[in-house]
């Protein structure tokens, strides 16, 4: 056996201390506790970090296009419908949706808004599937039919404005005149709302159907861009040097990755930096391990001078305060990974509760782009931090456990 049945037996009857040994049964309960609050932290914030880049890509492309041909040097595509026909053929093309993109000023009765317009075709809409899982079959039918417009429920809220109720939208593209550019209006009657949880769609997006768009910004039969979409997003390389190839680099092709690098950048830097200043905080709690049990072999001097006397090894010393250290960063870790666990798949519960005892809003969509604290739990990250945090107790545990078995009887007893 690895531990002898007297060696668990004491290890196990120090951890309880008695009333007189109080401040180091309180210093045991800190290093417990830290170990718990650090593991507990680590996942959490790893949980969230990942729920935030998982998320965050599921909605880019449930939106957006897996990747997106321009012309060169900012010109309009003349010849979308032939590209599109061209691109189509490749075995992992899903779907290829000409994009008509504007900017422009919306304005109700009441308010003003600066909106981005995109026009985009009947059929095509579909394929953002986001998007078009969030309309309802009325929504469908007046884009398709009546040629309204679908705008965002954070823009709508905005403007003070609801499905039925029509708002004028400014056109950067003006009218040129002999006096100057007069900027191009026109009435839209809103056909109906999306929210798909992204802060800048919700906020800011106005879908347009593919005509009214061409007019309405005066580009003629053209598209500003080509969306493609994939069976498959994680093969966008591949397809990329093939779209290429088939395109003869006479267009530029970006893929979802390179549109959206600031984003998946900044979360995995955050993350990694979590993970190292998270990582201190059992480091402390384990220093506190070391302190406690230093406490502790001094206050059991005696009891460990009268072993060694009746013949126990040192090599059975150091186990027994091993045992002490390691049982303290298990309980300690195993706790915190049960609470970390569990308030990570109740996270947004979390939030929703804090917001209201704190009388503020907590993860800003403003700020996050999400409307939604989202969590994933990655059970192999999981494990690294378990590992991390038991290691580092076994490791806090050898110092004071190699100076009690360094313990002289003659020089102890002496004093007793």
């Amino acid at each position: 056996m690895l531990f002898k049945s007297f060696e668990l037996y004491l290890a196990f009857r120090y951890l309880r201390s008695k009333k007189s040994e109080g401040f180091i049964s309180l210093s045991t309960w800190f290093s417990f506790v830290g170990i718990a609050l650090g593991v507990a932290t680590l996942i959490i914030v790893m949980s969230v970090m990942n729920g935030f880049r998982e998320e965050l890509v599921n909605r880019i492309l449930g939106i957006n296009g897996h990747l997106v041909v321009y012309a060169n040097n900012g010109k309009l595509i003349e010849n979308y419908n032939d590209i599109s026909k061209k691109v189509s053929d490749n075995n992992n093309v899903f779907s290829v949706i000409p994009q008509i993109d504007g900017q422009g000023l919306a304005r109700s009765k009441d308010y003003v808004s600066g909106v981005m317009i995109k026009g985009i075709r009947w059929t095509d809409l579909p394929a953002k599937k986001l998007l078009w899982d969030n309309l309802n079959k009325l929504t469908k039918e007046n884009f398709k039919t009546k040629n309204e417009i679908i705008i965002g429920s954070r823009l709508a809220k905005r403007l003070n404005v609801k499905i039925g109720d029509k708002i004028t939208i400014f056109s950067a593209n003006g009218i040129k005149t002999a006096l100057g550019i007069i900027p191009q209006k026109q009435i839209f009657k809103i056909g109906g709302l999306f929210n798909v949880g992204m802060y800048e769609y919700d906020n800011n997006f106005i879908f347009m159907p593919w005509k009214s768009a061409q007019n309405f910004l005066q580009l003629g039969d053209v598209a500003n861009n080509i969306e493609i979409f994939l069976k498959d997003y994680k093969s966008s390389d591949a397809s990329y040097l093939n779209l290429k190839n088939i395109l003869n680099g006479s267009f530029e092709i970006i893929d979802w990755k390179k549109q959206n690098n600031t984003f998946i950048n900044a979360l995995n830097v955050e993350k990694n930096v979590m993970f190292l200043i998270l990582t201190l905080i059992i480091l402390v709690a384990a220093f506190n391990i070391i302190s406690s049990m230093i406490m502790l072999v001094n206050a059991k001097s005696g009891d460990i001078a009268l072993l060694r006397t009746i013949g126990s090894s040192r090599r059975a010393i150091i186990k027994i305060f091993l045992i002490i250290g390691t049982s303290i960063g298990l309980l300690g870790t195993v706790f915190g990974a049960i609470i970390g666990i569990f308030l990570s798949v109740n996270i947004e519960y979390l939030r929703k509760f804090l917001s209201i005892i704190l009388n503020q809003e907590l993860f800003s969509p403003e700020i996050y782009f999400l409307t939604d604290l989202p969590s994933k739990i990655d059970f192999t990250e999981v494990f690294y931090i378990i590992f991390t945090s038991i290691s580092l107790s076994v490791l806090a545990s050898v110092f004071p456990s190699w100076k009690a078995s360094k313990i002289l009887p003659a020089e102890v007893l002496r004093y007793e």
